[in-house]
């Protein structure tokens, strides 16, 4: 699973490099996965079934889309956000990431929001090796979230993974009691594979289905922001598989992706 998490961080990369004012949508899908392609990994959101099958390798989610944007003309401008998700199989097994970039000078308050969104992600993180259950994450990533005036979505939850993308358990940003009477807590144990993914809204939790089939935006057209890791509980302590690589590790050229 790190050899797939490697090649999302060095994906993501190239995504990062790619997101400016001017791009087009689909630019930064057909670089990535151009990418994938070439390390002979599958792209893992292609073809995702639904009312119409997902058409692209990355989910690109622009201001107000929360998750699942679908890559096509749209021109990123100044002053944008956008989140880009994506993840890929190699050799049978998959890894998954997402990251939410500014695009040129953002607002204070968007700035304050991907800041927010990337903490909730690190918190929970670095509180997995203290914890027992992940209700006990979730209540602080909630916490977080809730103490800086932001709204965590729960129409989306963080997932397990591995041979496949979607695995159990799901893996909820947020607590509720009903989480434990409801059988959805989970015990955070040696050998457990899970992403973790808290979209966090500026307005309001709730979002809505756009014309696409697919876009999720937020019913007040205001920002939303979408971190992810897939992570690997150890026996005391998180290995983050789609982390940036150690000195030992694979390099890539991503120079032909981004030129």
């Amino acid at each position: 699973m790190r050899k797939a998490g490697l090649l999302v961080w060095h994906a993501h990369q190239i995504g990062a490099a790619v997101s400016y004012p001017g791009v087009k949508t689909s630019e930064i899908d057909e670089r990535m996965e151009r990418f994938f392609l070439d390390q002979g990994a599958q792209p893992l959101f292609k073809g995702v079934p639904g009312t119409v099958p997902f058409p692209a390798t990355c989910c690109i989610s622009v201001n107000e889309e929360v998750v699942h944007g679908i890559p096509g003309k749209r021109i990123l401008k100044e002053g944008d956000i956008v989140s880009i998700d994506t993840g890929c199989r190699l050799d049978g097994w998959c890894g998954d990431a997402a990251v939410t970039h500014p695009i040129g000078k953002i607002a204070d308050n968007v700035q304050k929001l991907l800041r927010v969104t990337k903490k909730t992600l690190e918190i929970a993180i670095e509180l997995i090796p203290k914890c027992r259950y992940w209700s006990e994450v979730a209540q602080q990533m909630e916490k977080y979230v809730v103490q800086h005036g932001f709204f965590v979505v729960e129409s989306f939850v963080g997932h397990g993974i591995g041979r496949e993308m979607h695995e159990d358990p799901q893996v909820p940003n947020y607590f509720r009691g009903e989480l434990l009477r409801m059988g959805r807590d989970f015990k955070l144990q040696p050998g457990l594979v899970i992403a973790i993914e808290p979209m966090v809204n500026m307005g309001t939790k709730r979002v809505a289905v756009q014309k696409d089939y697919w876009t999720m935006s937020t019913v007040d057209r205001k920002p939303s922001a979408h971190f992810e890791h897939t992570i690997a509980v150890l026996e005391n302590s998180v290995f983050v598989l789609t982390g940036e690589p150690a000195a030992d590790e694979e390099h890539f050229d991503l120079q032909k992706y981004v030129s």
